[in-house]
């Protein structure tokens, strides 16, 4: 597994009422690994590039040499997959 450090201040700018959600993100944080894990190789990769690099689709695409709606549809699923992993934590 790929140790990937993600900017965790990008996913708590959700919306969860007026409350406090830090139990939430700390959640989330102990969590993120696991469900990292659980995603492909390609998946990874294209989740890291977007995330920690700050890469948009195209620019993904033009590293990698795919189309983009290739990166748009390999991303999309990473999250699926990620937000069914999570979701009880949020």
């Amino acid at each position: 597994m790929n140790d990937l450090q993600f900017d965790f201040a990008q996913l708590a700018q959700w919306r969860q009422g007026d409350g406090d959600n830090s139990e939430r993100l700390r959640r989330l944080r102990r969590r993120l690994p696991e469900a990292i894990a659980e995603l492909t190789p390609r998946q990874r990769q294209m989740i890291e590039m977007r995330f920690q690099e700050g890469l948009n689709g195209a620019e993904i695409a033009r590293r990698l040499g795919v189309n983009k709606s290739t990166v748009c549809r390999c991303l999309r699923r990473a999250r699926q997959r990620m937000y069914s992993r999570l979701r009880f934590t949020l």
